[in-house]
C-alpha cells in the first residue's frame, strides 16, 4: 500500500485502537465494486478514505468532515500516502451534492436518523451504510438501498456498533431536573433493569426518542431517571421490596409508551436486531420488526 496507509494515519493523535477492525468490517458491508464512486461522512483520521482509496482509486472518493483542523490533520495524513481525495469540510448531513450521484454512502457518525439528502444523492441501487442511533445509546448498523422510487430500504446488520453521534443531533442538556417526588406513581411490571440490554434499549428508544436516561441515589434507593427535555416528561423508576415503581410527570407518561413498545416486541418472540427492518421515505425513517 503507498506510504503505509495504515502505518501513518495509525499515529495521527485521534486514532483508536479499536479502529482498525471496525473500519474494516464497515467497509466490508459497504460491499463496494471497482468504478463505484463512495461518499463518505465523518473523514475522521482518514483511515477508511485511505482504505477506500487504495481500493478504487482516489478519484472515485469523496469525504466529509464537519470539524476544519481534522479535515487538514487527515488531509496531511493522506498526502504522506499519495493519496489525495476530494475533502470537503462541511455538514455531512447534508452530504455533498456537487459530486451525486454516488454508488456508495458509508456514515462514520451515528444518525439519528437517515438524512433524506443522502437517499437523493446515492444512485437507485445505490447502497447506504450508516449507524443508527439515540439518546439512549443503543446503537445498530444499517445497511439500506435506495430504490427506483427514492425510497431506502434494508436492514439492520447486529453487533452492536457505535460511532459518535453527529453534532448536530447530540442530545440538549439537561438543565434543571424536575422534580422526581412530584407527578403520579403506580406499580409497573417493566422494570429498569430492562434499559441495561442493549436491544431492550434500542427498542426502548424508539417508543420515546425524545427520551434521555440517567441514574441516581435518592432517599436511600437507585432511581432509573427518563427526561425528555422537549417535552418536559419524565419518568423516575425504582425497586421496592421486589416489585418495581414508576413516578411520571409532564404532559407526557414515558413509561407508558416504553411499557406498549416492549409488550410488542416481547409478544412477537423478541427478535434481534438482525431482523429488523429499516425504511426512510420523504416523510421520514420508520424502524421495524
Amino acid at each position: 500500500m503507498p506510504g503505509d496507509i495504515r502505518g501513518e494515519i495509525l499515529r495521527t493523535p485521534t486514532s483508536s485502537s479499536t479502529m482498525p477492525s471496525l473500519v474494516v468490517r464497515m467497509l466490508e458491508e459497504l460491499q463496494v465494486d471497482a468504478g463505484n464512486r463512495v461518499l463518505e461522512i465523518g473523514t475522521g483520521t482518514g483511515y477508511s478514505t485511505g482504505l477506500l482509496c487504495h481500493r478504487l482509486g482516489e478519484d472515485l472518493v469523496t469525504s466529509v468532515e464537519v470539524d476544519a483542523e481534522v479535515s487538514s490533520r487527515a488531509s496531511a495524513a493522506l498526502g504522506s500516502c499519495n493519496y489525495f481525495p476530494e475533502l470537503v469540510v462541511g455538514d455531512g448531513l447534508a452530504g455533498h451534492k456537487d459530486g451525486a450521484p454516488y454508488d456508495r454512502l458509508v456514515a462514520t457518525c451515528g444518525v439519528l436518523e437517515v438524512p433524506h439528502a443522502w437517499i437523493e444523492q446515492t444512485a437507485p441501487g445505490g447502497v447506504i451504510l450508516a449507524t443508527l442511533c439515540g439518546w439512549l445509546y443503543a446503537s445498530e448498523l444499517a445497511r439500506l438501498t435506495v430504490g427506483e422510487d427514492g425510497v431506502a430500504r434494508g436492514r439492520l446488520l447486529g453487533g452492536q456498533i457505535s460511532f459518535m453521534l453527529a453534532r448536530p443531533q447530540l442530545p440538549p442538556l439537561l438543565g434543571m431536573l424536575p422534580d422526581l417526588d412530584d407527578g403520579e406513581e403506580r406499580e409497573t411490571a417493566t422494570g429498569a433493569d430492562v434499559l441495561n440490554n442493549w436491544t431492550a434499549r434500542f427498542v426502548t428508544q424508539l417508543a420515546v426518542p425524545g427520551a434521555q436516561r440517567l441514574t441516581m441515589e435518592r432517599n436511600g434507593r437507585t432511581e432509573d431517571v427518563l427526561v425528555d427535555v422537549g417535552s418536559g416528561s419524565w419518568a423516575a423508576v425504582h425497586e421496592d421490596g421486589g416489585r418495581w415503581l414508576v413516578r411520571q410527570g409532564g404532559p407526557e407518561r414515558l413509561w407508558d409508551r416504553v411499557e406498549e413498545q416492549l409488550g410488542r416486541w416481547y409478544a412477537a418472540g423478541a427478535p434481534e436486531l438482525e431482523e429488523f427492518t429499516v425504511t426512510v421515505t420523504p416523510e421520514g425513517q420508520t424502524v421495524r420488526w
